[in-house]
């Protein structure tokens, strides 16, 4: 069995002694690092860090390790967390009529390659019940009404003990009011190479302008539309021969590959929010 590790992941205002500080705890501590990557970014006077780690003897107690940190997270002002590399953050899939999302992303999970706990599905359709439940998960269909139907999410993200919530093209827009209650745990794709084409029918859109790349972007949830902090983005060249048709058959392969990359990076606790952009340890 391989050995258990830690991730500890922090924020604060940038200052000398952070990176030393951290390693000073774990080594006091006999812990190995295995993974360390870190970031000062000038402009925003802000320092961002995760240390992946175990321990050379004895494996630590989370609580304990937590404990005995929490000075040192003090004194620096850390926003931090630590948990188990194992204990898989839980996700709720939110999903309308498009399968290839969804259905990538519970390919992964089952194979073992998502790196998150999938809690379930919701859906304003029932289109996808059956891809879902073949799969073991629970799958909840959403009231048609607006105000229900945002109230039945919450409750459901709630119920799930979940810590994100994916549009895995969901295809509604949240209200101003539920993206702010679930600001920094829900992730969008957008069928676009963003700030491009913004909205609905990109690809249409696209098209008529005779664009020579397609793309799509994974991006925190906001009240502003298709305006929140971008994970990841990936792009594939066209020409004037794609139609409205390739171009969507392209894209779709496009937004599966970009949305799972997402995940999997929230999964593995590499992703920190940094005012309206975001930094991403891969």
């Amino acid at each position: 069995m391989t050995a258990p590790a830690w991730i500890l992941t922090l924020d604060c205002e940038d200052r000398p002694g952070i990176v030393a500080a951290v390693s000073g705890f774990l080594a006091a501590r006999d812990g190995f690092i295995l993974d360390s990557q870190q970031y000062a970014d000038l402009d925003s006077g802000r320092f961002f860090m995760r240390v992946e780690f175990k321990a050379v003897g004895e494996p630590f107690e989370t609580a304990v390790l937590r404990g005995d940190f929490a000075p040192v997270a003090e004194r620096f002002g850390f926003d931090w967390a630590m948990a188990e590399s194992d204990r898989f953050p839980r996700i709720l899939i939110a999903v309308s009529r498009g399968s290839h999302c969804l259905n990538d992303l519970l390919h992964r999970w089952k194979t073992g390659g998502l790196g998150v706990e999938i809690a379930g599905v919701v859906s304003n359709h029932d289109t996808l019940r059956d891809l879902t439940e073949w799969h073991g998960l629970p799958f909840v269909l959403l009231p048609e009404d607006k105000a229900s139907q945002e109230a039945a999410l919450l409750a459901e993200f709630a119920r799930a003990d979940a810590d994100y919530l994916i549009l895995a093209r969901y295809m509604q827009i949240l209200s101003p009011a539920l993206a702010d209650r679930l600001a920094g745990r829900c992730i969008n794709i957008h069928h676009s190479f963003l700030p491009g084409f913004k909205g609905a029918r990109p690809y249409h859109r696209a098209h008529a302008r005779g664009v020579k790349l397609i793309g799509a972007t994974a991006h925190f949830v906001t009240g502003d539309l298709d305006e929140g902090p971008i994970i990841e983005q990936a792009v594939e060249r066209v020409d004037h021969r794609a139609s409205v048709d390739d171009m969507i058959r392209i894209g779709r392969d496009i937004e599966a590959q970009v949305l799972a990359r997402a995940v999997q990076w929230i999964g593995a606790r590499r992703v920190f929010r940094n005012g309206n952009r975001t930094i991403v340890f891969r």
